[in-house]
């Protein structure tokens, strides 16, 4: 949009006219001061803008607007019949003018200079354009760098951990058998199978994010009972956590379509971390239900709970909560692999949470082969 300013009304009118007769969009300012209240609400290509007027004159406005961080790229023409003397063209130009043009002015030309101002800008804005993305990219590409070399840190050290640990009780059953002591032989062999669960977990995370950046992680969808496959996570989980009360609220008979192994897995990591992070508490509520051909799952703990701020980034791969971080273990791609299989059956997954109350973690996802696919489109 143009703006011209000058305090002659005909002035105004006529050369309004021209430029729309023309396309351009044109407003219009009668003094200085009005003109400043004007730039400061909207955005202008092109000042045109009258050198000799009372009160408040083109070179002060000028000066004025060029302080101004909103209109740093928008361009000033002055319009002059008086002062078109050399050191009055040049004052022009130190206020802040582009161009300086003297009366009479000759429409042709001042309609080819404004063309070639707004070419000018639309150049400049795409190369600004262009010049943000390509800051952008560079930002993500340095970030996407320090967690790769955070993931792999992280990663070395959580797989070492378990390693070493196994290491020292294959060491200590050695010794046990030398003694003929069968009980504490055992009782080491069952601490290190513990580890080798543990490695083996991180293992099968490291895989399953390979097979996602690659395109290469699998579903095997069929048909099958939603109760089942949750009852046997939680039964599963129980075991393993005897001093956790994990309860089952509601129950599903219907048979649903999806991955029943990665939809468990994902049932299996709400109830673990729910578990891992909730020290103190002993109890974990699972929550499941089918309506409108959509299965709701929630599996909620009464541990550290997560900020409002964090909330939307635990999904994200290699998150992880800093101040959690020297707390708990793991790689930070568990929730990520979860909200990718969540995604590949056409759902939302999402988190509910309070600090120092607990977390509610759910998903939901379409029960048919049809609606699915609808959601996959």
């Amino acid at each position: 949009m143009i703006l011209i300013v000058d305090d002659r009304p005909e002035n105004l009118i006529s050369l309004q006219k021209v430029l729309q007769a023309h396309n351009f969009e044109v407003d219009t300012a009668s003094s200085g001061e009005e003109a400043l209240k004007k730039v400061l609400k909207n955005n202008y290509v092109l000042i045109i803008l009258d050198v000799q007027m009372p009160d408040m004159d083109g070179f002060e406005v000028a000066e004025t607007i060029s302080g101004f961080s909103k209109a740093k790229d928008t361009a000033i023409i002055f319009l002059s019949a008086v002062n078109t003397e050399l050191k009055f063209i040049t004052k022009g130009y130190l206020s802040g003018g582009l161009d300086y043009i003297t009366k009479p002015v000759d429409i042709n030309v001042l309609l080819l200079k404004i063309k070639t101002f707004y070419r000018i800008y639309e150049q400049n804005r795409k190369l600004n354009e262009v010049q943000e993305k390509l800051l952008e990219e560079i930002e993500f590409r340095k970030q996407a760098e320090h967690k790769k070399d955070e993931f792999i840190s992280i990663a070395s050290h959580e797989l070492k951990t378990p390693l070493t640990s196994v290491k020292g009780y294959i060491q200590l059953l050695q010794r046990s058998l030398n003694r003929d002591d069968k009980a504490m032989a055992q009782n080491h062999l069952e601490k290190a199978s513990i580890q080798l669960e543990k490695l083996n977990e991180l293992i099968v995370d490291l895989l399953d994010i390979s097979k996602i950046e690659s395109g290469k992680m699998k579903f095997n969808m069929k048909s099958f009972y939603a109760d089942n496959m949750v009852n046997n996570a939680i039964e599963m989980l129980q075991q393993s956590n005897p001093d956790f009360k994990i309860s089952k609220l509601g129950k599903t008979d219907d048979m649903i379509f999806g991955d029943e192994m990665r939809l468990e897995q994902v049932v299996i990591n709400f109830i673990t971390n729910a578990i891992k992070y909730a020290p103190g508490t002993n109890q974990v509520n699972v929550t499941t239900h089918i309506k409108d051909e959509k299965l709701y799952l929630a599996v909620k703990d009464f541990g550290i709970g997560i900020s409002k701020e964090q909330q939307h980034k635990i999904f994200d791969k290699f998150y992880r909560v800093e101040e959690n971080s020297n707390r708990f273990n793991g790689l930070g791609i568990g929730l990520y692999i979860c909200s990718e299989i969540i995604n590949r059956h056409g759902g939302t997954i999402g988190v509910n949470s309070v600090p120092d109350e607990g977390s509610e973690f759910y998903f939901i996802i379409p029960t048919t082969e049809e609606e699915i696919l609808k959601n996959q489109i």
